[in-house]
């Protein structure tokens, strides 16, 4: 599935860097979108499947995560088709999402997924990153 617009792919991309920011991840295409990978899936692109008129990504998330994001926030979650049952929770990126929120939902998800080693990276790699107001761990980008 390809973006329809430049503003499209640019959320892609930014989506990309989240996800690929994190510890030893690979990226594949998998059923025509871009899917993110911790040895399992953690994040799949959501470009219009199935002719959907919004742009996603798709998480697993902790029990009663779905529930509680889909009824706070419809606007923004959803319940996505074949994964959603498992529990995973559909995020729309197309509709100015808060990204910090997207990154740790993506930050989240990884987790569910990751083995024991790649979440020590994880951790040890946050331990480290200055803190406050002035840290710089969002990119600028990131918080418009």
């Amino acid at each position: 599935m390809l973006p329809l617009t430049k503003a499209e792919a640019a959320v892609i991309a930014r989506l990309r860097r989240i996800c690929m920011a994190l510890p030893e991840v690979v990226e594949k295409v998998a059923w025509g979108e871009p899917t993110w990978r911790a040895a399992k899936i953690f994040a799949q692109m959501d470009t219009h499947h199935h002719r959907a008129a919004h742009v996603a990504v798709w998480l697993p998330a902790r029990a009663g995560v779905q529930e509680d994001l889909v009824e706070e926030d419809p606007l923004h979650f959803f319940r996505p088709p074949y994964v959603g049952p498992k529990g995973w929770i559909g995020v729309r990126l197309d509709n100015k999402p808060n990204w910090a929120a997207v990154a740790s939902l993506v930050t989240d998800a990884y987790r569910e997924v990751a083995a024991p080693r790649l979440c020590a990276l994880l951790d040890a790699r946050q331990r480290k990153r200055p803190r406050g107001w002035r840290a710089g761990w969002i990119d600028a980008a990131d918080e418009a």
